[in-house]
């Protein structure tokens, strides 16, 4: 008898942008991607039912400044009791703490919506739009205490023209993120 391949266990981290997550399930359930999701966690309990048609746990937890410091706490005693080997950002909406950062270094992915180096943070596809950016793109880097300073592993990009707008930018950018 063959032995199988190891599966990386793989938890998901996502807010409310259901389109990297989509894409993810997609690959998990046609065996394209060798991995096992033993959970999703959101700050949002918006695609809890998708979680739930894929038959993953969903963990809901809403973060406050007040309240992040016990959140990130559940979040890291759930990635610690699913033995995870990966932790992705697949739109996950909010800042870690240096200390999640520090505990997830080394196995968290973050998929950002820009090119790397420019345009860290929020609304990155308003400000390439007001600096007149011809290329839009998506990066996959590694989680690190730095907001998206951590290495880069690989980016996507296409070329765009005057004629678009930030939601152009916004839906042209949800493709290659995935």
């Amino acid at each position: 008898m063959a032995s199988r391949p190891y599966k990386s266990k793989v938890v998901i981290m996502v807010s409310k942008h259901d389109h990297c997550l989509n894409d993810l399930l997609y690959r998990y359930r046609t065996g394209d991607l060798a991995i096992e999701i033993p959970a999703i966690i959101s700050n949002h309990p918006d695609l809890e039912d998708l979680a739930k048609w894929h038959g993953i746990p969903y963990y809901h937890l809403p973060i406050s400044k007040e309240t992040k410091p016990e959140q990130e706490a559940k979040v890291w005693q759930i990635i610690e009791e699913s033995n995870a080997d990966l932790v992705v950002l697949a739109r996950y909406m909010q800042v870690l703490s240096s200390d999640l950062c520090q505990k997830l270094s080394g196995k968290a992915i973050n998929i950002h919506h820009s090119l790397l180096p420019g345009f860290k943070g929020a609304r990155p596809y308003y400000q390439a739009y007001d600096r007149g950016i011809k290329l839009v793109g998506a990066t996959a880097h590694y989680v690190s205490d730095d907001l998206d300073e951590g290495p880069i592993i690989s980016q996507g990009v296409e070329t765009v023209d005057h004629g678009y707008y930030p939601q152009d930018l916004a839906a042209k950018g949800r493709d290659i993120e995935c």
